[in-house]
């Protein structure tokens, strides 16, 4: 499945989906973006800035292997593997992909969405998608 498909299946499975993105974790690049609404090119590289921070910022990092350290685990992968953030108006879920863990799809839908089950659907598709 390409980025595209993943951001289309984002849209059309997630209930009230109004813009979903893949986002490469190695380079922080953005790799395929769909938005009902226009939104400049610096507005979605800041997007996929704050994806890479979220999940991999230097706090992340720390807490990830300090977690890792005290419990003697000597998995290399990263633990935090879903994201949900909720702002006023939206709802925005962020999910790793299984099969890619260098590979974050989001997805943002109206914040009045059934959060159980957008996060089913992203779950879904975070789960059978490669890029």
């Amino acid at each position: 499945m390409s980025a595209d498909s993943i951001v289309s299946a984002m849209i059309t499975n997630v209930p009230k989906a109004i813009a979903a993105g893949v986002v490469d974790m190695g380079s922080g690049m953005l790799l395929a973006v769909k938005t009902v609404d226009s939104h400049p090119q610096a507005v979605l590289d800041m997007v996929a800035a704050a994806t890479k921070d979220l999940y991999e910022g230097d706090a992340v990092l720390n807490i990830e292997n300090t977690f890792k350290k005290i419990r003697g685990d000597t998995y290399q992968g990263h633990y935090f593997r879903e994201i949900i953030v909720t702002s006023k108006n939206l709802l925005h879920i962020f999910a790793r992909l299984e099969a890619q863990e260098s590979i974050v799809a989001l997805v943002v839908a109206r914040v009045d969405t059934n959060l159980g089950l957008a996060l089913v659907k992203a779950r879904e598709i975070a789960a059978t998608s490669t890029v």
